[in-house]
C-alpha cells in the first residue's frame, strides 16, 4: 500500500493529473455532438504533445475523399503518420508507420492513391474550428467540424434548376461563402422573368443581396418599352403635308398598350380627346390609367390583390421591389 501511494505522489510531484492515466480511451477519437437532416456537428480532441510539423510547419493537414465524401484530418506522431476521418466517427484510422527519414510528402501519396487529397474544409463544404484546449488535464487540440455538404447540394441543385421548392420549407442556414458565388454564376445566366422570381426567393432564404435580381427584371422591362415605343414613333411619322405644322398625335394602341402613367394622364386630360375616341375608347384608356396608377403608387397589399386577378407580370415585379424596400426599412 506504501508504494502505491508513493508512485501516485511521484506522478502529483511531475504536473501529472492522475484523471489523464485513464483518458486514452476518450482522446484521439472522433465524436457526434449534434446531427440534424441537413447539418452535422463533430469533435475531437487529440493529444498534442507528441505531435510534428509537416506542411509550412503545420501539425495538422486537411485531406478530402470526394467518392466517400469523407473529410478527414493527418497527423504526425514521432514513429506514425494517422489519418482519422471527421466525417465517419466509427472509422478505424488509418496508420502509416515511418521512421525519421519518412517524409510526409510520401505519406500523402500513398493516401492520394488510396483517394485522399489535400483541402481546405471549405471547399467540401466544411467548416472547421481548430484549438488549443487542455481536456482533464492533457494538453489536446480540439477540432470542432461542421458538415453543411447536403444543405450545400440542395441549394446548388435549386439554383441550377431555377427552382426554389425544395428549399422553401428548410430553416437550416447555410454560411454565405459556400453558395454566393455559385448563385451569382447562375444569376448571370437568368434569361427569363420565372428564372429571376425563383432566385429572388432563394436569395432571400440566403440573406444575399437579391436586389440584382429585382434590378435586372426591372432593366429589361424598360429595355422592351423603349424598343415598342421607337417601334411606334416610327410608324405614326406623318408624309402628308400640311397647312401648319402641327405636334404629331400618337394611335389610341399605343396609349392603350405601351404609355407610362405621366404620358396617358396627359394624353387624357387634353382638350378635345373625347373627339377622337369611341366611348368604349376612352373608357378602356381610363381603365388603363387606373391600372398604371396602382402599379406608381400602389401599396404592397393592393399590388398584390391585383396580380392575384389579372396575373400581370409587372404587378409581380413591383411587389418583389416594394418587398424589398419594406425590408430594408424595417
Amino acid at each position: 500500500m506504501q508504494k502505491i501511494l508513493l508512485i501516485l505522489f511521484f506522478f502529483l510531484l511531475n504536473g501529472c493529473a492522475l484523471n489523464s492515466l485513464f483518458l486514452t480511451d476518450e482522446v484521439d477519437k472522433v465524436y457526434v455532438v449534434k446531427h440534424s437532416p441537413y447539418i452535422k456537428y463533430h469533435r475531437a480532441y487529440f493529444t498534442r504533445t507528441n505531435l510534428k510539423p509537416m506542411q509550412n510547419g503545420k501539425k495538422y493537414l486537411y485531406l478530402y475523399h470526394a467518392k466517400e465524401k469523407d473529410l478527414a484530418i493527418l497527423l504526425h506522431r514521432k514513429d506514425q503518420y494517422r489519418l482519422y476521418s471527421l466525417s465517419y466517427p466509427d472509422k478505424k484510422e488509418i496508420i502509416f508507420n515511418a521512421s525519421h527519414k519518412t517524409k510526409y510528402h510520401t505519406v500523402l501519396r500513398s493516401l492520394k492513391r488510396k483517394g485522399y487529397r489535400l483541402t481546405s474544409p471549405t471547399k467540401a463544404g466544411y467548416t472547421s474550428n481548430v484549438a488549443q484546449r487542455r481536456y482533464k488535464g492533457i494538453k489536446t487540440l480540439l477540432v470542432e467540424v461542421e458538415d453543411y455538404s447536403r444543405l450545400q447540394e440542395m441549394y446548388k441543385k435549386a439554383i441550377k434548376t431555377y427552382n426554389a421548392k425544395n428549399i422553401k420549407p428548410i430553416k437550416a442556414e447555410l454560411p454565405k461563402e459556400f453558395i454566393s458565388s455559385y448563385y451569382k454564376q447562375y444569376h448571370k445566366r437568368a434569361k427569363t422573368q420565372e428564372q429571376l422570381e425563383q432566385l429572388q426567393i432563394i436569395a432571400t432564404k440566403l440573406q444575399l443581396n437579391s436586389a440584382e435580381a429585382v434590378a435586372q427584371a426591372t432593366e429589361k422591362a424598360l429595355e422592351e418599352e423603349k424598343v415598342k415605343e421607337e417601334k411606334v414613333l416610327e410608324e405614326v411619322k406623318i408624309t402628308e403635308v400640311i397647312k401648319k405644322p402641327r405636334k404629331v398625335t400618337k394611335p389610341y394602341s399605343y396609349y392603350l398598350k405601351n404609355a407610362s402613367y405621366d404620358e396617358l394622364n396627359t394624353y387624357l386630360s387634353g382638350s378635345g380627346v373625347r373627339d377622337h375616341l369611341t366611348y368604349n375608347q376612352y373608357n378602356k384608356l381610363k381603365e388603363k390609367l387606373k391600372e398604371e396608377k396602382l402599379l406608381q403608387d400602389g401599396s404592397l397589399e393592393e399590388v398584390i390583390a391585383a396580380y392575384k386577378k389579372n396575373k400581370d407580370p409587372r404587378y409581380k415585379t413591383r411587389s418583389l421591389l416594394l418587398m424589398k424596400k419594406a425590408q430594408e426599412n424595417k
